[in-house]
């Protein structure tokens, strides 16, 4: 009985993972010869106090090649009409035209940060308001690197969520992969306490953050809880993904921006 609860449940939250919003358009921007950058663009109803772009963990593919309709359990991309209504203008971005297989052996790459200085400048000409750069699991070694590298032409802000902090067998911390001692942006860290992935342990955070010396300012909101998880402890639907708490976390997040 309890399996087909849980079956039941995933099913409901898999039909509720927002498809493309009303407004959404699929951007395919050239940024390295050769090479476009997807990206899908949410505007909110009003005049943007900001921008966000949003990087997916796992492999950061998001399907633009194959379907032009955005649909994904990652607790970023099923949220971003969140952000949206808390008055940000939002990217979410897939992997670049030549990284199809996924952004495994890109995130902490030059050329990364190179295509995604490419939707920053976009960004800012769609709208001359902050941008900030939001990742989530390892969607925050994509959104480290960016914010590392890029000294000119780069984002105004760094929110790290469900941050890489350990050493797994596919991965190693932020850390490791990031130069992260160059990053001079404000940083908000969020996590879960209850966070059960094996690289993202709760006690970890402070010591990563330790490493942020240039960041001008840096936070941690901690929460905890949510529903039952209905993934496996690393995936989207977990307390990793903040299931059930989804809206408490974005405002969170959108608080502190706005007060950044």
């Amino acid at each position: 009985m309890r399996a087909i609860l849980i079956a039941v449940l995933l099913l409901a939250a898999l039909a509720g993972a927002p498809a493309a919003q009303a407004g959404e358009d699929l951007i395919q921007l050239p940024t390295r010869p050769g090479v476009t950058q997807p990206f899908w663009l949410l505007a909110p109803a009003g005049t943007p106090v900001a921008s966000v772009i949003l990087f997916s963990g796992g492999s950061g593919i998001l399907g633009s090649e194959r379907n032009p309709v955005l649909k994904s359990r990652n607790f970023l991309i099923r949220s971003r009409d969140k952000f949206a209504a808390a008055g940000f203008l939002v990217a979410s971005v897939d992997t670049p035209s030549d990284h199809p297989e996924g952004l495994d052996s890109l995130r902490n790459s030059a050329e990364h940060a190179q295509d995604i200085a490419a939707v920053i400048a976009y960004l800012r000409q769609k709208a001359p308001v902050p941008v900030w750069l939001i990742g989530t699991s390892m969607g925050t070694i994509s959104a480290a690197n960016v914010a590392a590298r890029l000294k000119s032409g780069g984002a105004d802000g760094l929110v790290l969520t469900s941050g890489i902090v350990s050493s797994g067998r596919r991965t190693g911390p932020i850390s490791a992969h990031v130069d992260v001692d160059q990053i001079a942006l404000p940083t908000l860290f969020v996590h879960n306490k209850d966070d059960a992935c094996m690289v993202c342990p709760f006690s970890a955070v402070p010591g990563l953050m330790q490493r942020f010396t240039h960041a001008p300012r840096k936070e941690l909101i901690a929460v905890s809880g949510g529903s039952e998880p209905l993934s496996d402890p690393c995936e989207a639907l977990s307390r990793h993904g903040y299931i059930g708490i989804e809206a408490e976390v974005v405002a969170a997040i959108a608080k502190w921006i706005k007060g950044a």
